[in-house]
């Protein structure tokens, strides 16, 4: 008759790490593998075949899976990920459709896995997957509770960066470690392992928006994770284009704020101020076009630049605040009719806000930062709520 082993006192974190230690890294509890390495993918069916490959050879003695998440690639990589599992059973995928997003895909990944370790790696080979096996045994030995894999401590390197991307990526590292105090040479890091009841403990918290998903774990965990790091040549992109543009610098932007205020700022709010902004900028030119150019009398250039502003703040929102909930079609249509009836009521709370502060304290600057504000707040609320009805 079968006996269960004895259970460990688990009654607090430590305990937890016990527990996971008293299993010889062999077992594998209930058949479940013992490293899940997830690969969050768009565009990536060339590279696939060829990592696959790469992780038979660099885990001959590890119990481990592959989860691809594809953000449903017009290229088919989600196909090929199914056919390369029918042959091979360690590789399987999830497939997202109508949600985007690399932190979003990581954490879905790491969430739908058994394995005790969790890995999260690119497609695009620039990652050194010959660094899983010694990411996986520090572990084992209960050394730390996250392995990253840096580009920027000694032994490493980033020399498949062009110098304008390498001096933003050091700039980045430092920005965050003096913001957030995470303690890690490559904070931006795509390529990292895990004990996968870190994530459990912190999912909840995690933002499924950005491109920084380590950052968010770390940061979001606080000082009660043991960091390790290991350095690893970063080569060049093997097949495919680059994923990073002006919106991954927005959203990493974003993230840091929402981090540095416990959330209080979050990732979307960040990402709509900022397009705000933009719209300002965009408000003056056409007006002062408007008028020297066209010749308008102030009130009609007025309009006329209100209204662009107000379809460039959609457009930019649609494509960027809220990729994951992006409206096309007719929707897209229905949802600048509204954002336009949303922005006219906040112009009404502006007014009436900003002449309610300035018959209370007589300072034009603060009414008109107070009417502003609650301008901003409204419109994100609203347009959230409403309009993309994201969480």
């Amino acid at each position: 008759m079968f006996e269960a082993p004895a259970l460990l006192d688990v009654s607090n974190g430590d305990g937890l790490a016990v527990a996971e230690e008293a299993i010889a890294p062999s077992m594998a509890p209930f058949g479940a593998p013992e490293l899940s390495i997830v690969v969050p993918t768009f565009n990536e069916r060339e590279n696939l075949p060829i990592l696959v490959d790469r992780l038979r050879q660099a885990l001959p003695d590890v119990t481990w899976e592959m989860i691809v998440v594809d953000d449903d690639s017009p290229d088919g990589t989600a196909e090929v990920a199914r056919a390369i599992g029918e042959s091979d059973p360690r590789i399987r995928c999830l497939r997202r459709v109508g949600r985007r997003g690399l932190s979003g895909a990581c954490l879905e990944g790491m969430l739908a896995s058994q394995a005790r370790y969790a890995a999260v790696m690119d497609a695009d080979l620039q990652h050194d997957e010959r660094l899983l096996l010694p990411m996986l045994k520090k572990l084992r030995a209960g050394e730390a509770d996250v392995v990253v894999g840096t580009r920027y401590a000694d032994g490493g390197s980033a020399e498949s960066f062009s110098t304008g991307r390498k001096w933003i990526s050091l700039l980045s590292n430092r920005f965050a470690n003096k913001l957030l105090g995470v303690g890690l040479s490559d904070p931006m890091s795509g390529f990292f392992m895990l004990r996968r009841t870190v994530v459990e403990g912190v999912a909840r918290n995690l933002s499924t928006q950005g491109f920084k998903i380590l950052l968010d774990i770390v940061s979001t965990a606080g000082k009660s994770l043991r960091l390790a790091e290991m350095p690893y040549q970063f080569a060049a992109r093997y097949r495919g284009t680059s994923k990073l543009d002006a919106r991954v610098a927005l959203d990493y932007v974003g993230l840091v704020l929402a981090k540095a205020t416990h959330d209080l700022l979050s990732l979307r709010f960040v990402s709509f101020c900022a397009i705000g902004l933009v719209g300002i900028g965009v408000h003056f030119i056409v007006l002062s076009a408007g008028m020297t150019l066209g010749g308008l009398q102030f009130q009609w250039a007025q309009t006329l630049a209100t209204a662009v502003a107000i379809a460039n703040n959609f457009v930019l929102n649609n494509a960027i605040t809220y990729r994951d909930q992006r409206l096309t079609g007719v929707n897209f249509l229905i949802g600048l009719a509204m954002f336009y009836l949303v922005s006219s009521f906040g112009a009404v709370s502006n007014l009436s806000v900003g002449n309610w502060l300035f018959g209370h304290d007589q300072t034009w600057w603060f009414a008109g930062l107070g009417g502003a504000a609650m301008s901003v707040v409204w419109n994100y609320v609203i347009s959230t709520m409403a309009i993309w009805r994201a969480r």
